[in-house]
């Protein structure tokens, strides 16, 4: 049993590999691009709207209402990077009902990319809120003898938001794989729909601890949330 679908190697010439995580990556994020084009070429303000645009318009703010509330913040600058890890990572997770469909967020080196995502995000949403002084000096507080504990807090928490997203993937399939090599077929089966919906927990759960970090280096307090509150229910 392959432990991650970095092991399966489609093909091969000299020190050039494609493995199952780089194919069933590029085949999700075709998925996306195609689906997002689908539902917005046609985009209505009518009250009759499409199902694949009302679906969107449902997704979209469920993702602010959770952005609003964990930052306290308007959710506008933040939906783009948090709305498309959470969509990526729960398509990903889902597609894999799909028979010999390997998910590649049961690879470590795609949860290492998107951890790293958010680990160079954060500064970046600092330093736009700070100011690259005001950012760089919340790593002397509350004294700069706590500097090396606060470099070594940053990069950890990073770590474990990628192992904690390749364990929970990578221990799904491999549960689901051994029980349909001993069990009949029902429990895998039930096994599968709980697996469905593991995956987006975690998906929701890597979106929400990527807001928390953002969250916790902006530091920012809108003066009418319940303006904003409006605006994005308008």
């Amino acid at each position: 049993m392959n432990v991650t679908p970095d092991q399966i190697i489609l093909w091969q010439w000299r020190a050039l590999r494609l493995n199952a995580t780089l194919l069933f990556t590029w085949m999700v994020m075709a998925l996306l691009v195609f689906g997002a084009i689908l539902i917005t070429r046609n985009l209505s303000g009518s009250p009759r709207i499409r199902r694949g645009q009302n679906l969107l318009e449902v997704l979209v703010l469920g993702i602010c209402e959770q952005i609003r509330d964990v930052s306290n913040q308007n959710p506008e600058p933040y939906l783009p990077f948090v709305g498309t890890l959470f969509i990526f990572i729960a398509t990903s997770n889902l597609l894999s009902v799909i028979p010999g469909y390997q998910p590649p967020t049961g690879s470590l080196s795609t949860t290492t990319a998107l951890a790293l995502c958010v680990f160079f995000a954060v500064p970046l949403y600092g330093i736009r809120h700070q100011g690259l002084k005001g950012y760089l000096m919340q790593y002397l507080q509350p004294t700069p003898l706590l500097l090396p504990f606060n470099i070594v807090g940053e990069i950890s928490r990073i770590i474990a938001l990628a192992v904690r997203l390749f364990g929970n993937v990578m221990s799904g399939t491999m549960i689901v794989g051994i029980l349909l090599s001993v069990m009949p077929l029902f429990l895998p089966v039930v096994m599968q729909m709980m697996g469905l919906l593991t995956g987006l927990i975690q998906a929701y759960i890597f979106a929400i601890l990527a807001m928390v970090f953002i969250a916790a280096v902006t530091q920012v307090q809108q003066s009418n949330p319940q303006g904003d509150q409006e605006k994005w229910h308008g």
